[in-house]
């Protein structure tokens, strides 16, 4: 190959360097899509709830409902923000009485991919986990009962249940309010971002910084929990495979699976989480206290795989990282139908 004059050694040694990994780009590829898979276009079918527009109005209505909780003040919404990353950015979310959770709340983004939800997967789909926080005494604080004739008296609500299920004669029950937010909430998927693309075969997708992150995410073994549509979500880890990461992002008093589990090969187990849309949403880990996405990366190097991994490794992790972004949901906030006279009043 002859070297123009304006060229330098140097320059042209750099760009012979890069011939290894355009010549290995195809192999790159077939590596990745062996371990992950882009996430489709069109959300999947619940099993036993099929998707209807009524009720998919009617879950949409009742994720953004601030009256299924005591207070009329806290909603779905509340703690899965559609603006920030399907989360809400603080280390624990604020309930009942401004009670915070145990937990940093997980993105909603996604979620139906999952194989169970919450932290420590106690619900095994998104119709158990959307009960979950309308009763938790720390969250929404609601009973069951008080749901049911709150949603009774609102004539509005009366006539979407109706319109949502036909075939009932009773239509407001706590499995149709289940059902409707958990098949909204399965709508909430974020197709098309650059991985996505580079699975699907566009090779230009991924800017170099983002493909050498890829394979230190792939040769160190990040993606041995890390896989599958939502790179993560899809098994249970100890946090703190090789070297326990510190009180402050492993507190002893949570211990994680093991709390429904009961089984001591489940102490300090949490469900993997997913990597979508990752840096819309801080701060991470089950306790929130990292703000700092590169910090999260170090520490899982350490505490998982036991390496070291460095800044200029670390800057490109977390590049490859901002590649799995993808479209976010539009969202238009419903219109909820407004209390009558004999409505339940909010209990503060």
């Amino acid at each position: 190959m002859r070297i123009p004059a304006s060229v330098s050694w140097a320059a042209a040694l750099a760009a012979f360097m890069q011939f290894p990994s355009i010549l290995c780009a195809d192999e790159q590829m077939d590596q990745a899509r062996a371990i992950f898979q882009p996430i489709p276009t069109t959300p999947p079918e619940l099993a036993d709830n099929p998707s209807t527009p009524e009720k998919l109005a009617l879950g949409k209505m009742l994720f953004f409902e601030p009256r299924l909780s005591q207070s009329h003040n806290i909603s779905c919404a509340s703690c899965h923000n559609l603006g920030l990353g399907g989360a809400d950015m603080l280390e624990t979310s604020l309930g009942h009485r401004s009670q915070h959770g145990g937990r940093n709340a997980p993105t909603v983004f996604n979620a139906v991919f999952n194989t169970a939800q919450f932290w420590d997967g106690r619900a095994k789909d998104l119709f158990d986990q959307a009960g979950g926080p309308i009763v938790n005494p720390i969250e929404m604080a609601i009973t069951k009962a008080h749901v049911l004739e709150q949603l009774n008296s609102i004539p509005g609500y009366v006539e979407a249940f109706t319109a949502a299920f036909p075939d009932q004669g009773d239509p407001i029950s706590m499995e149709n309010v289940q059902k409707s937010i958990a098949l909204f909430e399965a709508t909430l998927i974020t197709p098309n971002a650059p991985f996505d693309k580079y699975l699907g075969g566009d090779a230009a997708a991924l800017s170099d910084d983002q493909k050498a992150g890829l394979q230190i995410f792939m040769d160190n073994g990040c993606a041995g929990c890390h896989d599958g549509i939502n790179i993560g979500g899809g098994q249970y880890q100890p946090f703190g495979v090789v070297e326990k990461p510190g009180a402050e992002f492993l507190p002893l008093t949570d211990t994680g699976r093991f709390e429904v589990t009961k089984s001591v090969a489940d102490e300090y187990v949490f469900k993997v989480p997913t990597l979508r849309n990752i840096t819309l949403s801080p701060p991470y880990f089950h306790t929130g206290k990292s703000w700092d996405l590169k910090q999260a990366v170090s520490v899982m190097g350490k505490s998982q795989l036991g390496i070291e991994i460095t800044e200029a490794e670390a800057d490109k992790v977390v590049a490859f990282l901002q590649s799995l972004n993808g479209e976010l949901p539009q969202v238009a906030i419903p219109a909820l139908p407004p209390s009558v006279a004999t409505s339940s009043r909010p209990t503060p």
